[in-house]
This record gives C-alpha cells, structure tokens and sequence, in this order.
C-alpha cells in the first residue's frame, strides 16, 4: 500500500537502511507482505540500459534521464503498483529522487525538465534521506564487498562527484529546490547521518519509520478503500474454503450467508453497543486506560470484522489479515482481545492441548453478526460516530438515512455497497445495488 524509497548518495548506507526499512515493516505492521526492490534495475534490460549510459558516457544529459525514466516507469506500473494494490509495502533503494538530484542538478538537465520525464511514475508515500562525509563514502565504495556488489567505483569514484551529489541532495530534500510536481505529494525525512554506530543509525530510521505509520497517512499511488476490498475478497476466499471440522472447544464456522440473523443492521450494532456499554461499565479503567468507548472504533471494528471471516485466529494470524488498512498494533490487539474474552464476552479462547501455541480466538455466534456488519459499514464508522454524539437522544435507526441524505457521504455510499457485494447483505435478501436500497437494507425491510 505504501511505497518508501531510501535515498542518498554511494556509499551513504542505503542498503542498510533499506533493509532496516523492510524488517521494522514486516515485525510492527500488517501488511500482506514486504518487498525490497532497487532503482536502476541490474537485473532488467531497460535498468541496464540506463547503467551503462552513464559508464559509456556517450549520450547527451536528456538522453540519460530518459532511459532512467523508462525503466522507472516500467518498474512503477509492471512491478510497484500491482503489489501496492495488494496491500504490500515495497521499499526502493532509489527513486525518482535520484534522477531528480544525479540528472537534474548534478547533470545540469534541470529538476523540472527530469520530473517532466518521470511525471508518469510513482510517488513515493516516504522517502528517507540518508547523508554522510563524501570521504566515508568514498572509502566504503571502495571496500572490495561493496565494490565487488556494486562496480560503482568505476563510475562514481572521485570525492568531487560525491560532494556535488551530496550538495544536490540536500538542495533538493532539505527545501532549497523546491521538489517538482507530482512529487511534492509525498513525505520527506532526513538527513539521517550514518556516521556514527550501526545501532544509532538503525534506531533513528525506526523512529522515523514508525512515526510515518501510525500517523495513519492516506496512501499516494493506491486508494485505501481499495486496497481492503482486495483484502475482504482474499479473506472470504480463505473463509469460504476453510475446513467445516470443529476445532477443540470450539465451535464451527459460522455460515455467512445470513449473518444478520434476521435483525436489521441498526439492530445489530445497537445490541453490540448496549453490550459494550455494559462491559465498560464495571471494567477498571484504572487498569485497562486504553479501551475504546465506542464499538465502531477502528480497533473494535478491525479485530471483529476480521476475526469473523477468521473463524478462529491467534494474533499474528489475525494481524496478518488484518492488512495495512485495519491494521492494530500487536500489543493494542492482546488488549482488545483480552477484553472481549474476559470482560465483554464476546469471544471463546482455546489453547491447542499439543504443545504451546498462542491462544486461538473466536467470535460467538450473538457477536458474528457485529463483526459482518462492522465490515459492510466501515467507510460509514466515523460519521456514524459523530452523528451519535450529536443526536443522543435520536433512535439508531434514524442514523443512516439522516447521513446519507445530507448529500455529503456519496463516497461512503458507494464503499459500503462495493463491501456488501463481496460479504453479502446479511439475508436471503439481494445486496442492495443504491442508495435507497441501501437505506431500506439498513432498516430491514428488503
């Protein structure tokens, strides 16, 4: 879902960053997968292309930079943005960046004129300046590991070059050349000085890595919404194939056909509500700060929506299908889990006899139909919300049709019956195809 791009000049520690980047990625957050990748591509015929453009030295400065562009826009649409679209993180050692300041500053071309070429490429969501003393870069190009991976020395080997291309990044990322569009739209940190101990340098860049996740940014190149009705479809796919065996003290998977349970949706949250409300109630708050007062909660909603497609679940199966979009931090999602079992009542928890697996959690069958629900109106959530704390004394029911009417939820709308088309409507009812459907669907009447 987000692309990241590490940056800076040879030898500055890239790689090591761009490692660093994916394995903070792939232990703290739920995307479907992290891959690393690396701009230009060695092992492609267009990245090639490029490489030796610039060891020949026989093409004019324009020419360059348009055979870095072609293998970027190759690797952007071919490679990146399919998996992006998947829910995946893709790290990038090098990106459009690096054209910017090697071809448009150092090699005089002109930053404009080198985002003009690359304009139909993708925006990295982040991109992580690393920066250190020409002479330490210098030395590690010259280290024979490095060297021997890279051959960069032939071509990038004197520390007047590595000092213009440090000025040029710093130019470019610290403001005084304004990043051209489109690719001002994405977030820029740094300098981030490798000079020091691995063990300072790994620290700052999951710091940095961390802030710019839970921040929770809309991603640049691929629609949220998108990516987690790719997500819904993945999990129901899984669901509908699972095995129908019961698991030990568990009971078995729930049929998702008629998931409602022949209440109408306001019903079904508002049981969930009153039961939530109840939980809280003679819970510790001293001991347990943390709990969401509200079922429509992203971590509420994310937990059991997902785990009612799971059926049954230890957390890091369920974080793992969670995604990038309902993704819950793996400590916030013990806690929730904790409460559901223990104080709310919503979940069974079984521990396997063999061995020393982590607890499997499932959905009771009075709370399935919350966890299908929460689903089908997550684009609904936030304005579902707010329009209770604005209307406390106005029924439930009232709720959607107040919200869809005001004219200001059209995109709501048209998410939450894209969801309904791939979860169902609950009932032996067809999904709802409009807004008016939609509304008497809500109210039970189809």
């Amino acid at each position: 879902m987000y692309l990241f791009s590490v940056e800076g000049g040879d030898g500055s520690g890239k790689g090591l960053a761009t490692k660093i980047v994916a394995e903070i990625l792939e232990k703290d957050f739920a995307f479907s997968s992290v891959e690393v990748t690396g701009e230009p591509r060695r092992e492609h015929p267009l990245g090639r292309l490029a490489i030796d453009s610039v060891r020949r030295k026989k093409m004019s400065p324009e020419q360059e930079a348009g055979l870095f562009a072609a293998d970027r826009l190759d690797h952007s649409h071919g490679w990146i943005l399919p998996r992006l679209k998947e829910g995946r993180a893709v790290v990038s050692e090098r990106n459009v960046h690096s054209s910017l300041v090697y071809q448009g500053i150092v090699g005089g071309l002109g930053v404009e004129r080198v985002a003009h070429l690359n304009s139909a490429s993708l925006i990295p969501d982040l991109c992580i300046w690393v920066d250190c003393d020409p002479k330490i870069a210098i030395s590690r190009i010259r280290n024979e590991t490095l060297r021997g991976l890279s051959n960069k020395e032939e071509y990038f080997e004197t520390t007047k070059l590595q000092k213009k291309i440090r000025s040029g990044y710093k130019k470019l990322l610290s403001g005084q050349i304004h990043i051209p569009v489109p690719f001002d739209m994405g977030a820029v940190v740094g300098p981030i000085v490798n000079e020091g101990s691995v063990k300072e340098f790994r620290r700052e860049i999951i710091q940095v890595v961390r802030a710019f996740m839970h921040s929770r940014p809309n991603p640049v190149n691929v629609d949220m919404e998108s990516v987690d009705q790719y997500m819904l479809r993945k999990l129901v796919k899984i669901s509908s194939g699972q095995s129908r065996l019961r698991e030990i003290g568990l009971k078995p998977p729930k049929n998702n056909s008629e998931w409602l349970g022949g209440n109408p949706p306001w019903k079904t949250l508002q049981i969930s509500q009153k039961s939530h409300e109840r939980a809280i109630s003679v819970s510790s708050m001293e001991k347990t700060p943390n709990l969401p007062k509200n079922t429509l909660n992203h971590s509420i909603t994310s937990i059991c929506g997902t785990l009612s497609l799971l059926h049954a679940a230890n957390v890091s199966e369920l974080r793992s299908a969670l995604g990038p979009v309902r993704c819950v931090s793996e400590r916030h999602t013990q806690r929730i889990l904790k409460f559901l079992n223990s104080n709310a009542g919503w979940i069974f928890q079984h521990r396997s006899l063999i061995g020393k697996d982590a607890p499997r959690s499932q959905l009771k069958d009075e709370f399935f139909s919350f966890g299908m629900l929460s689903l089908a109106i997550w684009p609904f959530r936030k304005a579902i919300r707010k329009w209770q704390l604005a209307n406390p004394k106005t029924h439930i029911r009232f709720c959607l049709g107040q919200l869809v009417r005001s004219e200001k939820h059209a995109s709501d709308v048209s998410d939450s019956l894209s969801r309904i088309s791939i979860i169902g409507s609950g009932s032996s009812a067809p999904n709802p195809s409009n807004e008016e459907e939609l509304l008497e669907w809500w109210l039970g009447k189809n």
